[in-house]
């Protein structure tokens, strides 16, 4: 998708605005080479740095909130994880026009790690399902408060409004009676009441890097939080078919509701992002739509 508008109110970003900021707050780095990287992402415009580096800039007031925090909770994360992910190098601030911090991380070898690429999607599911473990399992008793009222570790009610509307939406696309009913039956499961644990709450195709056809590194921890581990079994649903499911499951240690939970978090994370992407994010489309599809199947039996 490249640096192509998806959203009102998006900033301004090119490769000058880049070179620019470079040259101003990090002239050690102005003369390397810079190049916009083809990513499906929605809230942050990326720019190839050299060779191991990439520069990552918020698209929309909302996505400005992670720089500050990827550069602090994510070296802390890493050594934990069996999967690599983002190590932050350098936080820039607002300057040259550009309103927003912005940063500088190390570049992550690999390509979308979509399933028709794997050499072994069955490996590559346990491979998801035990980060997601590690990830629980670490101590979330420090959290700060942004973790804790993450929107992904909340009850899935509090996305009741939106999903009704997305059904609305989506009438003429999905047989809206299954889709009510499908959310409705997610609703109806009992809310978490263990321990908060950590999440990432956005982990999907587009979040998942494969080198050599194997799954290598996850990526943008913007929905990083910690509640209500049901946001991290969407991968079940949104990027796992029925041929991989268990596989991810069997990795984890999840009771039935948490696992029903997820499979609401999928459908409606689809729901919500397939009428407001399908114009302008055709990939991401296609992830929301597969996350429906995926959950309806699942749901049928």
């Amino acid at each position: 998708m490249g640096t192509g508008r998806m959203h009102a109110g998006e900033a301004d970003i090119d490769d000058d605005l880049v070179r620019r900021l470079l040259v101003a707050q990090f002239p050690h780095w102005a003369g390397l080479p810079i190049e916009p990287v083809d990513s499906a992402g929605t809230d942050n415009a990326l720019y190839r740095l050299g060779d191991d580096m990439v520069v990552r800039l918020p698209r929309i007031l909302g996505a400005t909130s992670q720089v500050a925090r990827d550069h602090e909770w994510l070296p802390w994360l890493a050594p934990l994880l069996p999967l690599a992910i983002p190590v932050p190098l350098a936080l820039g601030r607002p300057a040259e026009g550009y309103p927003w911090p912005w940063a500088v991380h190390r570049w992550l070898e690999g390509e979308v790690a979509a399933t028709e690429r794997l050499v072994d999607p069955r490996q590559a599911a346990s491979a998801l399902g035990e980060f997601v473990a590690a990830l629980q399992q670490i101590d979330s008793a420090d959290a700060p408060e942004w973790a804790r009222v993450a929107s992904r570790g909340r009850p899935l009610a509090t996305r009741d409004a939106e999903a009704r509307s997305a059904i609305a939406a989506l009438g003429g696309t999905f047989d809206r009676g299954e889709l009510t009913a499908a959310w409705e039956e997610a609703l109806r499961v009992p809310e978490w009441e263990g321990r908060a644990v950590w999440f990432h709450g956005d982990l999907h195709t587009t979040n998942l890097l494969a080198c050599d056809g194997r799954l290598s590194a996850v990526i943008d921890f913007g929905c990083l939080g910690a509640g209500d581990p049901a946001c991290d079994l969407m991968p079940a649903w949104i990027y796992l078919s029925a041929d991989t499911r268990d596989a991810f499951r069997a990795a984890l240690t999840v009771d039935d509701a948490t696992w029903a939970r997820g499979r609401g978090w999928a459908l409606s994370v689809g729901l919500i992002a397939l009428p407001y992407y399908e114009m302008t994010n055709p990939v991401f489309a296609g992830v929301a739509r597969h996350a429906i599809d995926e959950a309806l199947a699942d749901r049928r039996g």
